[in-house]
């Protein structure tokens, strides 16, 4: 594998503290690196640095003669006064990159529904930043640089991306370095992963879900040696605590070692055991949208939605941005009413929002962390601990220092987390989240993800984050040309909808932009299911329960992979390599099998 770039002894440090220390790492032909970590630990700057738009305090960046370099940094720096097109295209003469193919793919994937004529200066912050990733995918580079480029995409146009970036080189060929907090994108464009933490760059084999594996068998490997530095600690303190004459007596390098094993002991992992939030008690009737339709001027957004939301579901709502969803939400929310039909609420029900616009915290801006927590209860219950407000916040990842920070002094990230605990503390009894992962790093979102886990209300979200939405949520909704239509097979149901919308145009590289055309296509598009005799109906019920066990069955396998590669020693690399071979064996057989059923619900009716 030939070398593309490197760096060797990086050294970053801010007025407050060191970034990054001691730092080494390489890129070659062929490799494809998701890079993670908590915010705030460096994955930008050192972006920057391999990419040579920011210079480190120490060490140096080499990188081969004639390697090509494209960045796309967060800051979406764009020419004023240009047209998109010029923007993505640059000088090159229309017969030029209408040719080429590349080009073609990258505007049907990210400027379908922006005209070329435009001036970016018109460009909504979103639209700005698809421009700015055209712009870099249209051409070749030798290795890619992206920070945070699902920014701003839609579930759809994030599995563009993905698709894109695979077979953008040939194996072997060019490199891919990525930071986001996208999980299913992680996994699906990279083969290696760094973790930034602590000063260092540690690398991992394999994507997000290879890591966590290895992750996690390294914290246990830690925990066990920090079991045995524990028991000696104690040992330790005992017999410093037997009093004075024994501790002016005794040796003084038994007081120091004591002493040593107290100051190495490393700060106990922020964790959310939220398990048992007080929640208002929820009826048998929830929220009922019965034939609702909603109509703004001569648009109608929404046309005859009915939608009984049961205690405790837990929904996924997809759809392309304008397709109606957050006009549902309002409905849910009672903020909307709709133009037909009607809103039928239970007695008990309270919802809370969990919106982009952290407009809630904007009154109390120059209130403190502790202080805005205080005026809400004095001591909290979490499972069967009771814990004072720090406390409670500590779990959420604030440090001590951070709770006597100014609410306007937070980042994005800390604000939404504080918006969702004084949510969470007003107890709701139906949840919708609307974005919620902005602004979250990976390790945060798995606490969030951990927090719902045990929330016992409904809730409904709407998220881009298709790792998210399958984690916490049972089902999956989409808003389809005005209509509220279930999602048996999930997210991948929705993107076959969507290629199916683009299959009559017959041309790849409108494949994307046709995505946005499902909007304007009607379930009553999908062809009626056919008359069947009784007989036919009985064969075709018989095979659906049978396709039902098998598919219970093959699942259950893979459960039981999944528990075999977590228990895997991850030294044994042709272990996991059989473990995942059988894994991606019962998936295929389990997703030809759900085509199956899908195929037989609709013949069924």
């Amino acid at each position: 594998m030939a070398h593309l770039l490197g760096a060797e002894a990086l050294r970053v440090e801010y007025p407050t503290r060191v970034v990054l220390d001691g730092v080494t790492v390489g890129i070659g032909d062929g490799d494809r690196i998701g890079v993670v970590g908590r915010n705030g630990d460096g994955k930008s700057t050192l972006l920057r640095i391999l990419a040579g738009t920011v210079e480190p305090d120490g060490g140096r960046v080499t990188r081969r003669g004639g390697v090509t370099l494209g960045m796309l940094d967060q800051a979406d720096e764009l020419a004023t006064g240009k047209t998109v097109l010029e923007t993505i295209v640059g000088d090159r003469s229309e017969h030029e990159w209408a040719g080429d193919r590349n080009v073609r793919d990258v505007l049907a994937g990210l400027i379908f529904d922006i005209p070329g004529h435009t001036l970016v200066d018109d460009l909504s912050g979103g639209q700005r930043r698809r421009v700015a990733l055209a712009a870099l995918l249209s051409r070749e580079w030798d290795i890619v640089v992206l920070d945070e480029p699902t920014n701003h995409l839609d579930i759809g146009g994030v599995h563009w991306l993905a698709g894109h970036l695979k077979r953008r080189w040939s194996p072997g060929a060019g490199a891919l370095l990525v930071v986001t907090h996208d999980r299913w994108f992680l996994d699906e464009v990279s083969n290696d992963t760094w973790e930034v933490h602590d000063r260092i760059v540690e690398p991992f084999e394999g994507g997000y879900a290879a890591y966590v594996l290895q992750r996690l068998e390294r914290d246990r490997q830690a925990a066990t040696m920090e079991a045995k530095r524990q028991n000696l600690m104690k040992k330790e303190l005992a017999w410093l605590r037997r009093g004075a004459p024994a501790r002016t007596a005794k040796p003084k390098f038994r007081i120091e070692a004591a002493n040593a094993l107290i100051d190495d002991v490393p700060p106990l992992r922020n964790s959310v055991e939220l398990s048992q939030m007080a929640t208002a008690r929820l009826g048998k009737d929830v929220i009922d949208l019965l034939d609702v339709s909603v109509t703004y001027g001569d648009r109608e957004i929404l046309h005859d939605v009915e939608w009984r939301i049961a205690p405790g579901e837990r929904t996924g709502i997809l759809g392309v941005n304008g397709a109606g969803k957050s006009t549902l939400l309002k409905l849910i929310d009672g903020s909307l009413e709709p133009t037909t039909g009607r809103v039928k609420r239970g007695k008990t029900v309270v919802v809370a929002t969990l919106d982009q616009q952290l407009g809630d915290l904007s009154a109390v801006a120059n209130e403190r962390v502790s202080a805005v927590i205080a005026t809400k209860r004095t001591s909290y219950t979490a499972g069967d601990k009771e814990l004072t407000p720090g406390q409670l916040l500590e779990r959420l990842g604030f440090t001590s220092a951070q709770l006597s920070t100014p609410i306007k002094d937070l980042s994005g990230g800390q604000k939404r987390r504080l918006q969702l605990l004084l949510i969470l503390l007003d107890e709701p009894n139906v949840l919708i989240m609307d974005e919620p992962t902005n602004d979250m790093d990976t390790d945060m979102l798995a606490a969030i993800e951990d927090l719902l886990d045990s929330w016992p209300g409904t809730l409904v979200v709407v998220s881009h984050d298709r790792y998210l939405l399958e984690r916490v949520t049972d089902q999956q909704y989409a808003v389809l040309g005005g209509r509220l239509r279930h999602l048996p097979g999930g997210v991948d149901e929705y993107l076959r909808i969507a290629a199916h919308a683009a299959a009559p145009t017959g041309s790849q590289d409108a494949g994307r932009a046709t995505v946005a055309s499902v909007t304007a296509t009607a379930p009553a598009s999908v062809a009626a299911a056919p008359t069947l005799s009784g007989a036919e109906r009985r064969t075709l019920e018989k095979e659906l329960a049978a396709l039902e066990r098998r598919i219970a069955k093959v699942q259950g396998q893979v459960d039981a992979l999944h528990v075999s590669l977590a228990e895997h020693d991850v030294s044994d690399y042709p272990g996991i390599a059989a473990l995942h071979e059988q894994v991606r064996g019962f998936e295929a057989e389990l997703e030809a099998a759900e085509e199956r059923w899908l195929e037989l619900g609709e013949l069924l009716g």
